[in-house]
């Protein structure tokens, strides 16, 4: 089959004929239709992060396609069902996080294009139990960037607990940011758009953002505060900077939402402020199973919009360029 291999951290993808993998116990083997290409996967294959992934290995966790066979022991899948593979790869379902409901934060867990083998291929093999059905009503196409800048994006306002006529203000209108505000407007919040590009802020506008700012030429913090600060911040934006302009916008009891995970990113924070104004600061990793399924079901009923540009997966390097240097208006998808 086709894959793009990192063959070497920091260096271009290559594009090799690989084996067809087979699915093990529990596990189904799943034809990839799409996969989308999400900033994680560029920090995995430059090594960005302390742990680092092994090469060669392939990456992507945004993929949607069909199960063509199923690994000793499954009864939960079917072949011929359309499923996704999210980041979420495997968790082991019985530590004190899984089965209170936090599974993403499981120390067993496996995560899909980092730890094992992506969805940057023909063919990628999943856990049955975390290959998360796709509704008829969600394309291929949408349901690509859904299964990670939607569910991160989802759970980052959920965690927030948006309150209706609360100010939310969104750093970064890409791939996560685009969905965010929606979510936040699904929410009830008032949602303030902020990013340096006005292509992106008028997309923003076009999602239906209430406010827009551009942090080029405003000072985001100063804009924000002029129209009464945010409840909630949410940091997208892979920018130091930007997690302190977000936590500087944030009005008296506001929450800080921390998504985005810079290469070289620390974060100072003002004990005194922090403290007497009664503010939050969240980490907020990706969604569990049940939470993409909302995100699906949001989709199906028509309440958000995907915007996705296609590519090919000859074109990797070239997307994960364009990605880097901000031209892509929000998410990139290579279709097989």
């Amino acid at each position: 089959m086709k894959a793009a291999v990192v063959t070497q951290l920091g260096a271009p993808l290559q594009i090799l004929d690989i084996p067809i993998p087979r699915p093990a116990p529990g596990q189904v083997l799943v034809r990839m239709e799409t996969s989308g290409l999400c900033h994680t996967d560029i920090h995995a294959a430059h090594g960005d992060w302390p742990v680092k992934p092994t090469p060669p290995f392939v990456p992507g966790h945004e993929g949607v396609g069909v199960i063509e066979e199923l690994g000793e022991g499954v009864t939960v899948r079917s072949v011929g069902e359309r499923v996704a593979i999210a980041w979420l790869g495997f968790a082991c379902g019985a530590c004190r996080h899984c089965i209170g409901g936090w599974e993403t934060l499981c120390e067993r867990q496996v995560n899909s294009g980092y730890s094992v083998d992506g969805t940057f291929a023909e063919y990628a093999v999943v856990a049955a139990a975390f290959a998360t059905p796709v509704p008829d009503a969600v394309s291929s196409l949408d349901a690509a960037p859904l299964t990670c800048a939607g569910v991160t994006t989802y759970k980052a306002i959920k965690v927030a607990h948006v309150a209706p006529a609360e100010t939310v203000a969104v750093f970064g209108i890409g791939g996560l940011g685009h969905l965010a505000l929606q979510y936040a407007r699904i929410a009830g919040g008032i949602a303030i758009a902020v990013d340096e590009q006005d292509d992106k802020l008028a997309m923003a506008r076009g999602l239906g953002a209430d406010e827009v700012v551009n942090a080029a030429t405003t000072d985001p913090v100063q804009a924000i505060q002029a129209l009464g600060g945010a409840d909630v911040a949410v940091a997208l934006a892979a920018s130091p900077q930007s997690f302190d302009q977000a936590y500087r916008s944030l009005r008296r009891g506001g929450r800080m939402v921390c998504v985005a995970l810079p290469a070289d990113g620390t974060m100072s924070l003002p004990i005194f402020d922090t403290v007497l104004s009664g503010k939050s600061v969240i980490g907020s990793i990706v969604g569990t199973r049940n939470d993409l399924a909302d995100v699906f079901a949001l989709h199906a009923a028509g309440r958000t919009t995907v915007i996705a540009v296609e590519r090919k997966l000859e074109e990797v390097n070239e997307a994960m360029a364009d990605v880097l240097s901000g031209s892509v208006p929000a998410r990139v998808v290579f279709q097989f």
